[in-house]
């Protein structure tokens, strides 16, 4: 069953008496309970979609659907979760959590049953009376995450959660989510810049051009089983190079674009 139908969806912008388009033509159907990762190049409109499935900005033209109603605004349907943490300093672990539920009009011992609950999800069980700035990075994205859980939406917006963390942390929260996912069933749409991220969380990963973007090609991604370490897969660097190979010319393609403008402005 398709949970998030995109169609035909452009995106403009007006910077000063210029127009910006972002992204033209994009289609995408996303199915209940699918984890699709978005690659492409930098300024290839990856966190604009994502912004329209939120309800964060509307299309241009086109439509975007869940559950075949069309997206227009926000809602608690869909949690969001950026590459910064956005978590209030001033709150604990468990009132970070808890915030989202707060607004829902959850009563206040629900609200702390559940937020303990999604707080143990991530692996942060006794760490719910730590304020921001007594977590780590890793963390800090796992209460954002658990947070944007707690209030149970039906599809999980992801934008780079995991850009700004080292290597061996990404990794390990990579692992994480992928275990939350399949406990939980959620619709998940995770943006990345990163080919072996892209192939290793996503169950379909689609390729995006260079700027204006669309979808290039859908690649789905089937692995015997997910026990083990995947990377050392050998039909993972299949995988890795068949979405490089995609990807190669629209890179050099936003290169080429990036140039044009930092030309026109030199």
């Amino acid at each position: 069953m398709t949970k998030i139908s995109i169609r035909d969806v452009t995106k403009t912008f007006q910077i000063r008496d210029t127009g910006f388009t972002a992204l033209s033509g994009t289609d995408l159907d996303v199915r209940e309970g699918e984890f699709v990762t978005l690659v492409g190049p930098s300024g290839c409109g990856k966190s604009t979609l994502l912004d329209l499935i939120a309800g964060l900005s509307a299309p241009t033209g086109g439509r975007i659907l869940i559950d075949g109603t069309p997206v227009t605004g926000p809602g608690l349907d869909r949690g969001v979760v950026f590459q910064q943490y956005a978590l209030f300093p001033w709150r604990t672990a468990q009132a970070n959590v808890e915030f989202g539920l707060e607004a829902k009009g959850v009563p206040r011992k629900e609200r702390a049953g559940r937020a303990r609950e999604h707080l143990a999800l991530v692996g942060l069980s006794g760490f719910e009376d730590r304020y921001p700035h007594e977590l780590s990075g890793g963390m800090r994205q796992r209460v954002a995450i658990a947070r944007s859980l707690a209030f149970d939406p039906d599809v999980l917006l992801m934008d780079e959660p995991f850009a700004a963390l080292d290597a061996q942390t990404r990794e390990s929260l990579q692992e994480e989510l992928v275990r939350v996912w399949q406990h939980t069933g959620k619709t998940v749409v995770f943006i990345t810049h990163g080919i072996d991220e892209a192939v290793y969380l996503g169950q379909r990963v689609a390729v995006m051009t260079s700027r204006p973007g669309r979808i290039k090609e859908i690649v789905t991604v089937n692995f015997d089983s997910r026990e083990g370490d995947l990377r050392a897969d050998p039909a993972f660097g299949e995988y890795r190079h068949h979405v490089w190979k995609l990807l190669r010319d629209e890179v050099a393609a936003a290169q080429v674009q990036e140039r044009k403008v930092a030309t026109s402005h030199g």
